[in-house]
């Protein structure tokens, strides 16, 4: 969680454009310090070396600032303005423009993917949902190695070097590309991670698709639509989506019960790769 925001600004003006944004910052309890008057690459090094804290942002304006930081491996923002739009950021992830339109949620999200950190998706009565990690792989393994969680979809790599390897890239190119994917779910109250569920595309489909599986010592507890029903009004509040689907397998009767109720209606059985599934779709 963000708790330091550090500005390393060259240009005055852009010093009063924050103004309003260090305002918010201070009234979720962030540290604002402000950096500026011609600052050096000696105080950079400084201050990456001897200054560092954790849960600390930073954001500057300076292409020379930038490299430095990002070389000390410090999840830096640029702010762009009219002084500075004319240099090269090459090293930027992520470009603040319009300073007014910035809010604290922006600049925590940005610092969690920055520092690899799981962004928090939403919470239930008794879940918590967040994007997967590396360190989620074996609290996976304990969930699929039930002969009846593989029975109707796809086991995880044999090799759990291969499975680690995965679900990096996973983080890397689709939570970063899309903003959302296939996340952990976690029991509030023991802290352990019951499963996986959200919402994904499929080739060949152009609605997105709800996905989901469930720990069996979890399973017959409300936990799959409590889930669910929060995954599904997130897609559309957060994300604008109106229609979803689920592709269940032939002989999955508990899933498609759970769709049904959910509000899924059977739309057609289709093939993939040798298995037959029905495909229900969900519709505003």
């Amino acid at each position: 969680m963000l708790k330091k925001v550090v500005f390393i600004l060259e240009y005055e003006k852009a010093i009063s454009d924050i103004e309003d944004l260090t305002d918010e910052l201070t009234g979720y309890g962030v540290t604002v310090c402000i950096a500026a008057d011609n600052i050096s690459i000696n105080d950079c090094f400084y201050i990456a070396d001897s200054l560092y804290i954790p849960d600390c942002l930073y954001i500057t304006d300076s292409p020379s600032i930038n490299k430095c930081l990002s070389e000390h491996h410090l999840p830096v923002i640029i702010y762009i303005h009219e002084n500075n739009r004319h240099l090269n950021f090459p090293a930027a992830k992520y470009i603040i423009e319009d300073i007014a339109e910035i809010e604290y949620d922006s600049l925590n999200l940005g610092y969690l993917r920055l520092t690899g950190k799981p962004w928090p998706i939403l919470e239930t009565k008794r879940l918590m949902v967040r994007e997967s990690t590396v360190d989620d792989v074996d609290s996976f393994y304990d969930i699929y190695k039930d002969p009846s969680i593989t029975l109707y979809m796809e086991d995880l790599y044999k090799d759990k070097n291969e499975e680690i390897a995965y679900i990096q890239e996973y983080i890397e190119k689709v939570y970063s590309f899309y903003g959302y994917g296939m996340w952990s779910v976690i029991e509030k109250t023991s802290g352990n991670i019951i499963g996986r569920a959200g919402i994904s595309w499929r080739e060949g489909y152009d609605i997105p698709e709800l996905g989901f599986v469930i720990a069996v010592p979890y399973q017959r507890q409300g936990y799959a639509y409590e889930v669910c029903s929060a995954i599904l009004e997130y897609g559309r509040s957060e994300l604008s989506f109106d229609s979803f689907q689920a592709l269940v397998m032939e002989g999955n009767e508990a899933s498609k019960a759970l769709c049904t109720k959910l509000g899924f209606v059977f739309v057609q059985k289709v093939e993939i790769d040798g298995k037959t599934y029905d495909r229900l779709v969900l519709r505003a």
